[in-house]
């Protein structure tokens, strides 16, 4: 029963969207296993489902499948990595990539796709990987389930919420090496595929905050002022909307500065504020670095730690 009713839920959804069965499970499985999940006579693993459901647009966590112990060691272990890249142990989240590439499946797309994007996240805080072969990395993860990916015509697949996290990677890779303008285009069209995709859906709720604010950052970097201070006003109200506020005080900072190169300076002087006392009470110390320093360069204005 339980079968059937997931395989009914995610047929009506696809229907709903107009997609072919090859559509939404394009890198993921064969349209024959999508057929039997959707006719409740195959369950496929929780990842694949999970993907599944998040290219639809719904939330993965309502719907399960039996998990055999080999995946119960696969979900533990992905966890573990996310929380080394979190609190930045390197060491210790390569170790346990390199357990977890012992016993995942050669031919199981997602979980190497989570591999080699989670191999870039780390390598990135030690730099032992190149600007280019991140870029190789990262694409080479998103082709293992959208195999015709083109950064120019983002919009014409469909993707996780793991995937459109690893083309925000490939934008931060660009914006590092001070393609800035590459980065933004990259921004633009991921932002104009969520608002069609993924607008108000819990799944993305994480996403927003993550695209709008790294959006925006590029955005002051061009010195496109106004589409700036307009993006990190959205990512703001995203991230006390969603519950996500780990972008806020950054998000107020680069609104701030944009206020403040377009001539509103009563504005840039109450979002520094806003954003200093945020960032003194979580505690973020770059980011009060930051601010302190642009509010004494640009406004004369003095914070007393």
């Amino acid at each position: 029963m339980q079968n059937f009713l997931l395989g009914e839920y995610i047929r009506q959804r696809r229907l709903d969207l107009g997609l072919t069965q090859a559509e939404v499970c394009s890198g993921i499985c064969e349209p024959i296993t999508l057929s039997r999940l959707e006719n409740g006579k195959q369950t496929p693993s929780r990842n694949r489902i999970n993907a599944i459901l998040q290219r639809l647009g719904l939330p993965d966590d309502r719907y399960y499948a039996l998990l055999s112990p080999n995946e119960l060691k696969i979900e533990a272990l992905k966890k573990e990595i996310v929380g080394c890249n979190v609190t930045e142990r390197i060491e210790e989240g390569f170790d346990k990539i390199a357990q977890l590439e012992k016993i995942a499946s050669a031919d199981d797309s997602l979980v190497q796709q989570f591999i080699l994007r989670s191999k870039v996240l780390l390598g990135r805080i030690d730099k032992r990987y190149s600007s280019k072969e991140q870029l190789e990395m990262l694409k080479q993860a998103l082709q293992l389930t959208v195999p015709r990916f083109s950064l120019w015509e983002i919009e014409k697949f469909l993707y996780t919420t793991d995937e459109i996290k690893i083309i925000n990677q490939i934008a931060i890779v660009y914006s590092d090496i001070g393609d800035n303008k590459k980065a933004a285009e990259i921004y633009h069209q991921v932002l104009r595929y969520m608002r069609k995709h993924f607008d108000e859906n819990v799944i993305s709720a994480g996403n927003w905050p993550l695209i709008l604010y790294n959006y925006a950052r590029v955005l002051d970097l061009c010195h496109r002022y106004e589409d700036g201070a307009e993006c990190a006003k959205e990512c703001r109200e995203k991230c006390v909307k969603y519950g996500h506020y780990q972008f806020l005080p950054d998000c107020l900072e680069i609104e701030a500065e944009c206020k403040y190169f377009l001539g509103k300076t009563k504005e840039s002087i109450d979002l520094y504020r806003q954003a200093y006392y945020l960032c003194k009470v979580i505690g973020y110390q770059d980011s009060l670095d930051i601010i302190k320093k642009e509010a004494k360069e640009y406004l004369n204005i003095e914070f007393e730690d």
